[in-house]
């Protein structure tokens, strides 16, 4: 999940195949990227944080919150996910969150957590994009999810909606993707590590969608 302006390269592209798609991309924002990593045995192209707005980077936060530690909050008004931690603070990592029509909010639990995961886009994308693959392997440079995928389910069934890396680090902090909530690769990989399965999520409602107001509660404390 999670496609924009990816989708419409794709419709004009899938002749020259997956993996041309996925050099046109990258190509598109190359300041975004910096170096490579290596991970599980999968090379990636690396963040390059120096070009990311201070306020999207992963970092230590004050943070006011009623729900228990451990409990992951996505705030989609101002796209920002918090992991809660002790002593009223909170690891507060940038994000890019769903775009008009594919917004959504609720609680669910991180029931399912894949490295490198394989990217099946579902069946509702590939109607309005017949020209997608069925699947795209994981490790693929072409593959939206990215090098970590945590999958929300309710009440043991499937939302759809994913945690998960991205293509575009600079979709990070906009309404950009498909209903799933697109995370730094660094920034996935250390979500991945931190959160168990059964991990409690609260994906709260957008102010604008709500007509309610959200607090802004947190306060930077230190990078992380």
């Amino acid at each position: 999940m999670g496609w924009t302006r990816r989708e419409l390269l794709l419709g004009g592209m899938m002749s020259f195949g997956v993996a041309a798609v996925a050099r046109s991309a990258l190509s598109a924002a190359p300041s975004y990227f910096s170096g490579t990593s290596v991970d599980n045995g999968v090379s990636f192209r690396t963040t390059n944080f120096a070009r990311i707005d201070r306020k999207w980077q992963r970092q230590v936060v004050k943070y006011f919150s009623d729900e228990p530690i451990g409990t992951v909050v996505v705030d989609t008004t101002h796209h920002f996910l918090y992991l809660i931690m002790e002593n009223k603070t909170a690891i507060r990592y940038g994000v890019g969150v769903g775009r008009e029509g594919f917004k959504w909010y609720g609680r669910a639990t991180i029931d399912r957590k894949a490295l490198w995961p394989r990217w099946t886009p579902p069946p509702e994308m590939r109607k309005r994009h017949p020209e997608l693959p069925e699947s795209v392997d994981g490790g693929s440079p072409s593959n939206p999810l990215g090098p970590r995928a945590m999958y929300l389910l309710r009440d043991g069934v499937d939302t759809g909606y994913r945690f998960h890396g991205t293509l575009e680090p600079g979709s990070i902090g906009k309404d950009a993707s498909s209903g799933c909530i697109r995370m730094f690769n660094e920034d996935a990989i250390d979500l991945y590590q931190r959160c168990p399965i059964g991990t409690a999520v609260q994906v709260l409602p957008h102010i604008a969608d709500q007509g309610q107001d959200v607090v802004q509660t947190s306060q930077p404390i230190s990078a992380q």
